[in-house]
């Protein structure tokens, strides 16, 4: 039986860490006193993203070609501000990306 397939944490990071920037933006959260939080969730998003990667490619599953275009905005976003719209629009331009792989993935369609 195949192991479970790492993805799946690495989208519920991605969508924790989009809720709370978010939750931020429109200041029902303020973390103006733990900042790190919002950082240590964007760390946990990029080590589980590339674990997943790695799980992907290592199965020969085609899904990890749906994924990789996620990659692009992870390696950007640390670069823009995160006080202007830049950043958000960025952040989110990396949901098709989960929800394409993460739908093969849970399709079983994806492999080979």
């Amino acid at each position: 039986m195949a192991s479970p397939s790492l993805l799946l944490p690495a989208t519920g990071s991605y969508v924790a860490n989009c809720a709370l920037g978010l939750a931020v933006a429109a200041k029902v959260l303020d973390t103006s006193g733990a900042r790190w939080v919002h950082h240590a969730v964007y760390v946990s998003t990029v080590a589980l993203s590339a674990a997943a990667a790695l799980q992907l490619a290592t199965r020969r599953d085609r899904a990890l070609l749906r994924l990789l275009p996620a990659a692009v905005p992870l390696a950007v976003i640390p670069r823009v501000s995160a006080r202007t719209r830049g950043h958000v629009l960025l952040a989110l331009s990396a949901a098709p990306a989960y929800a394409a792989a993460l739908t093969a993935v849970l399709r079983g369609g994806g492999e080979r």
